[in-house]
């Protein structure tokens, strides 16, 4: 048995449950993780990616030093392209396609020459082009400090808000619905109220493998608490093993299901008045639109029976407690805040909110999704969700940044979406990526490679070198979760430690500290002196924020030492808040609004007979960055695809065959899993291997109000691979053609 050389609690680095994490360690070496029982969270209990999913920090691929393309130390122009014969060099000549490759080749450098480039490259643009030109990625797995001071960097020196971060790959639409029907966008109760719901419902979340230390919590509800569960899923998820119902609806026909369990809600008179006249507006104008969605017209379109709709309705209405749990399969639709707001509708009438064990609660997928978005990582929000075209608001920034009355920008910013498709000349020239990978998360990848090729320059600040990163010319190594101190914000609104176990390996640094160092030289650079860059520890940048954002504002870090605070903490005596809109809504009354169907954006059909969703599994995370960089890699090592019987039968597909999924954007090569885990007509593909990179397929479709792309629902078919399609070199099963 090791003994540790110390104990450090920390919090988990996956998803955004927020797991309570001991790091065990041994001359600088973590060798295990273990969970204190009195966690709040998590009780004890963590998932396999919690308790396994650690090692990455030591593997050999990690990026450990500063990093330039050749080129930039030459002194020479950027090559056009890496994959062309030919190119012209500066005296017109024609060079090799090797010297191409050398100018492309990284190079070593230290942190003044990596951090100089970075800071002219910027500068160049930014004086040539505008604050228009400049644009940034933020990161829902750094730090809320980290987060914090990137926006920062990007609006008080470059003036823009093109400033966004993976919630708009993720949330967004949940984000929009929330904020136009209650004026707030994150959980209104905790994960562990769950406990307290007579009647919860789960749709568009595989919470067992999204969310694991959740789903017991909700297991825990059902068979402890004598809780009814009801599933709404295209899949046959784990959960549906003990639900009280499942509706398995067609994937893109939430709104349909959900308007017409609020048609039976109004119709057999089961509606909350006392709620709905107190705390509610427009309750006529959205009854006058449900006429259409009765039971019958939503089991025409879903799929689902009628009858089943009818008793899920009367479930919930009827409930003591009731609560609403959604995940990605509501919000990644160009119908996504439609297909949220529904839900909303759902509570609104049934009066299951401001109350503990109710609520609406859409589950945060990334550690830190909520605190990027918390500290401003938007293009149309400061820190706390105060609009950026709001004056009053840019005033209060402007003094506590120390910019000149008028400094800051108006103008809306663009999101993630629009900023890789603003790339081009006249458009977006510099983007500045922490801890993301579009070159995974983004739809329709093969637009989205063009995209970043059409950029002039990217830095790129991560772990390590992952599919987007191979397109920087800049790469600065930072740390991960135990090498770094800040703090995390859960699904839960709980604020929470991060603690560094460890020392920075190699030469990497913490990313506010790159950030820190690189601003000072962009002032330098830009003449100008603003904002605050230096700082003694990662607690007076929070502190700065919370000086600004009220519902930080009572956070300091003793008094989240031990088990975190909900916020909104407005002042250093306040306890924190788990339970939201006891008495009202940030807007005043909750606000009904009416809806229609709009269908997916691309039905299945004769020539593309199928629909994909796309999802994650329990063993991996996100863009696979992190995971498939771990000994999780070996318990789940390929992509699959999830038919049900009867399509692999008409195809003539059997389990294990390698088979070609193709849409009208890409195809890719994997393996069949034949399971009655998915419905007739719908197959399914993990997004985490970017040898058979699921997004090559995926539908770059808008939600019009939320930006955020439909990743799950497209049209594809599913063929088995022809030996010519296997004996082609530049195909294997599972890799994606990129």
């Amino acid at each position: 048995m090791i003994n540790p050389d110390r104990i450090t609690t920390t919090t988990c680095p996956y998803c955004g449950v927020g797991c309570t994490l001991q790091l065990h360690v041994k001359d600088d070496f973590i060798f295990k993780v273990t969970s204190p029982f009195d966690s709040p969270v998590n009780h004890g209990n963590l998932c396999v990616k919690g308790r396994f999913g650690y090692d990455f920090i030591y593997h050999p691929k990690r990026t450990l030093t500063p990093l330039v393309r050749r080129y930039l130390l030459e002194g020479k122009p950027k090559p056009e392209g890496r994959e062309q014969v030919f190119a012209v060099s500066t005296d017109g000549s024609s060079i090799s396609n090797s010297l191409i490759s050398n100018l492309w080749d990284w190079v070593e450098t230290d942190w003044d020459t990596a951090l100089n480039i970075t800071a002219d490259k910027l500068t160049e643009i930014y004086k040539r082009d505008g604050s228009d030109a400049m644009a940034v990625y933020c990161c829902a797995k750094a730090t809320n400090e980290d987060n914090y001071l990137l926006q920062k960097m990007y609006r008080a020196l470059f003036r823009t808000n093109n400033v966004d971060h993976c919630t708009r790959l993720c949330h967004a639409g949940s984000v929009v619905a929330l904020q136009l029907a209650v004026g707030s966008s994150a959980m209104s109760n905790t994960a562990s109220q769950v406990i307290q719901n007579d009647v919860f419902i789960v749709t568009g979340s595989n919470t067992s493998e999204n969310h694991p230390i959740i789903a017991l919590q909700m297991k825990d509800a059902v068979q402890k608490y004598g809780a009814k569960m009801i599933v709404i899923d295209p899949r046959r998820i784990d959960l549906v093993n003990m639900a009280e119902m499942w509706l398995p609806l067609k994937p893109g026909t939430n709104v349909p299901v959900f308007s017409a369990m609020a048609h039976v809600i109004v119709k057999e008179e089961l509606i909350n008045w006392e709620f709905v006249k107190s705390r509610t507006e427009g309750f006529d104008d959205f009854v006058e639109s449900l006429e259409k969605f009765t039971p019958e017209y939503a089991e025409e379109i879903s799929g689902v029976p009628a009858e089943d709709i009818r008793k899920a309705a009367r479930l919930y209405a009827t409930a003591k407690n009731g609560a609403i749990y959604w995940g990605m399969g509501i919000s990644q639709l160009s119908h996504g805040t439609a297909s949220a707001m529904a839900l909303i509708h759902l509570a609104f009438l049934a009066g299951h909110i401001g109350r503990e064990g109710t609520g609406l609660n859409p589950l945060r997928g990334q550690n830190n999704v909520q605190g990027a978005s918390d500290m401003g990582a938007m293009p149309f929000h400061y820190p706390g969700y105060m609009r950026v075209d709001n004056p009053d608001n840019r005033a209060k920034w402007e003094k506590t940044w120390n910019i000149e009355a008028g400094g800051l920008s108006l103008k809306l910013g663009l999101t993630t979406t629009e900023i890789l498709s603003h790339a081009h000349e006249g458009g977006v020239r510099a983007l500045y990526i922490m801890g993301e990978n579009p070159m995974m998360s983004e739809p329709n990848l093969n637009v989205t490679r063009h995209h970043m090729e059409q950029l002039e320059f990217i830095v790129s600040q991560d772990i390590f070198i992952n599919e987007s990163g191979a397109y920087a010319d800049v790469f600065l190594p930072a740390t991960p979760f135990a090498e770094k101190d800040g703090t995390f914000s859960n699904t839960d609104r709980r604020v929470q430690r991060v603690r560094a176990a460890q020392p920075p390996r190699g030469d990497s640094r913490p990313d506010w500290q790159i950030i820190c160092d690189l601003a000072l030289r962009l002032e330098s650079k830009l003449s100008v002196a603003t904002a605050k860059w230096t700082y003694a520890n990662p607690e007076e940048i929070l502190r700065e924020m919370g000086s600004v954002n009220s519902d930080y504002a009572g956070i300091t870090y003793d008094r989240i030492d031990k088990v975190g605070l909900i916020y909104p903490v407005p002042d250093l005596n306040h306890p924190g808040t788990p339970t939201l809109f006891k008495e009202s809504f940030p807007r005043g009354r909750g606000k009904f609004h009416q809806l229609d169907y709009v269908p997916v954006r691309e039905e299945a059909d004769d020539e593309y007979p199928f629909i994909l969703t796309t999802g994650r599994l329990l063993e991996h995370w996100h863009g696979g960055t992190m995971t498939r960089n771990s000994a999780l890699n070996e318990a789940y090592p390929e992509a699959r695809v999830e038919i049900h019987p009867a399509d692999a039968e008409i195809h003539g597909i059997r389990n294990g065959d390698p088979v070609k999924i193709q849409s009208r954007r890409g195809e890719v090569f994997v393996r069949a899993t034949v399971t009655e885990k998915t419905s007739v007509g719908v197959v399914f593909l993990p997004w985490h291997f970017h040898e058979a990179a699921a997004n090559l397929l995926t539908n770059d479709a808008l939600d019009p109000q939320a930006l955020i792309p439909e990743f799950k629902a497209c049209a594809v078919q599913v063929f088995p691979a022809r030996q010519s399609d296997l004996a082609n070199p530049d195909v294997v099963v599972q890799r994606g053609r990129y």
